[in-house]
């Protein structure tokens, strides 16, 4: 998850998994079964984390998984270890060790919040996406109204504390904008707590 221009947060991989541990089993438990569900082929995981996605994999992919801030990568080859089968990296999301349309799909489960350039990030997500492959992602984005007010305000002292986390970006919309995609499937959810909400989910298949 955590992709910051510095991406060393040791506190925050300390913390994340027992803080994240009531969300993963009443909320997110679903979202991450519908981003790995029928997966197979050569499959990467964008911005790891701590690993929260790889129970959900199928066992017949091939699957990669990066994360460059090395406190959440830990605990992310902990979890690669019990699963077996995972090619963990050191990369960003903007500069990706593969080679041009090397996968089957990639997935991002709230990685595009803390990636510091969005748009090269997704250049890199196209690049390494085979046409035809899916893009999958879940990600929170900016909110409306009084919400939006209040993730502004807290926005600047949320990114110190949160490794990186962006409050505000719209996500969704950039994503349905890119010509190199035709949009699936994308839906928005009230899901989580202001100022972390709402959530998007969807797929994107690159076009031929």
């Amino acid at each position: 998850m955590t992709q910051d221009e510095t991406p060393a947060h040791p506190l925050f991989a300390t913390i994340y998994d027992p803080a994240m541990a009531h969300a993963e089993r009443t909320l997110l438990e679903p979202h991450r079964k519908y981003l790995a569900e029928g997966l197979t082929g050569t499959v990467l995981d964008l911005g790891a984390g701590t690993g929260a996605m790889f129970p959900y994999f199928d066992e017949a992919a091939s699957l990669h998984a990066t994360e460059p801030d090395p406190h959440m990568r830990r605990r992310a080859r902990n979890r690669a270890e019990d699963r077996g089968g995972i090619e963990l990296h050191d990369a960003g999301a903007a500069d990706l060790p593969f080679p041009d349309d090397h996968f089957d799909a990639v997935v991002s489960s709230m990685v595009f919040c803390t990636v510091p350039d969005v748009e090269q990030s997704l250049a890199e997500v196209r690049r390494v996406l085979a046409p035809g492959g899916e893009f999958r992602f879940l990600e929170h984005v900016a909110d409306d109204g009084w919400r939006e007010t209040v993730q502004t305000a807290v926005a600047p002292a949320w990114k110190r504390v949160a490794g990186g986390c962006h409050l505000t970006r719209r996500t969704a919309s950039r994503f349905a904008g890119d010509n190199a995609f035709d949009v699936v499937e994308m839906d928005r959810f009230e899901l989580g707590v202001t100022p972390v909400r709402p959530f998007v989910r969807g797929r994107l298949r690159r076009r031929t």
